[in-house]
């Protein structure tokens, strides 16, 4: 068992986003015995036109925060609006302060570059806000102390698999999300005005259809799991050792590494 000192932060840019690619592996996170954080950096007032911006966000929220109330998670409020999400200091200066209340042992966040801005401008500002954790030169909002714990960032796979330059993207470690994807699709569930809201916009037939598909799909990418989340650990310098692997290390027979991958890495 983990001690209960140990901490995992799961930073998506809109609500639901967590739900697609990150949910399985927090909530076998929890069972691990961590506590766990979630917080999307935008509200989703865009995520709709049956109401106005102020009262989607409203919305949102509340499905965001009954989401992670099924996680067993932390509910952290977001930061600005969707679109606004941009690599500028004023919202570093938010997130980071955030980081250091939490102090992550382990962050998930997007991949570098997806087919969003809002989810590459979530990374960058994810990274620096961990990076920045143990500076007490660089001053957060509101005022918190610095932290010196070790945290590795891993990145979920893109939305789709595939980068905006459409290269088919894998994953240096896989984790196996079978036992809780009912759980997974529960929390998804949860973001009922998203799914209208996408049924219409991209024409995605079935919103919870296409998360346990891509789930399948990146188990099928495993070669051993049937549903499954993948994630890729982030350079380690400015972070934690480079060996560093507590993902792998809190899930015992639930991760997997892909062993061409790091072989690839040179």
């Amino acid at each position: 068992m983990i001690p209960m000192a140990q901490t995992a932060f799961a930073i998506g840019a809109h609500p639901d986003d967590i739900e697609f690619v990150m949910a399985g592996t927090l909530l076998l996170l929890k069972q691990a015995g961590f506590e766990t954080h979630y917080m999307t950096l935008a509200n989703g007032n865009c995520g709709g036109r049956e109401q106005d911006g102020t009262a989607t966000a409203r919305t949102r929220r509340h499905e965001a925060r009954n989401a992670a109330a099924r996680a067993g998670a932390i509910f952290h409020d977001s930061l600005v609006k969707d679109l606004e999400i941009l690599y500028e200091v004023k919202t570093l200066r938010r997130l980071a302060a955030v980081v250091r209340e939490v102090a992550p042992a382990i962050l998930l966040t997007h991949y570098p570059c997806e087919y969003m801005e809002d989810h590459t401008n979530t990374c960058r500002l994810a990274l620096s806000a961990a990076f920045v954790r143990g500076m007490p030169n660089f001053v957060v909002s509101p005022p918190r102390p610095t932290t010196d714990q070790a945290v590795t960032v891993y990145h979920s796979l893109p939305f789709g698999l595939r980068d905006p330059l459409r290269r088919r993207i894998r994953a240096g470690l896989y984790v196996n999300i079978g036992d809780v994807l009912t759980a997974k699709r529960d929390m998804l569930a949860m973001h009922k005005s998203q799914k209208e809201w996408l049924d219409v916009s991209q024409g995605m037939d079935s919103y919870l259809k296409a998360m346990t598909d891509m789930a399948r799909e990146v188990g099928g990418m495993s070669a051993r799991f049937e549903y499954a989340e993948g994630w890729t650990r982030h350079l380690a310098a400015g972070f934690c050792d480079a060996a560093a692997d507590p993902l792998l290390a809190a899930l015992p027979g639930l991760a997997v590494v892909d062993e061409r991958f790091e072989r690839e890495l040179g």
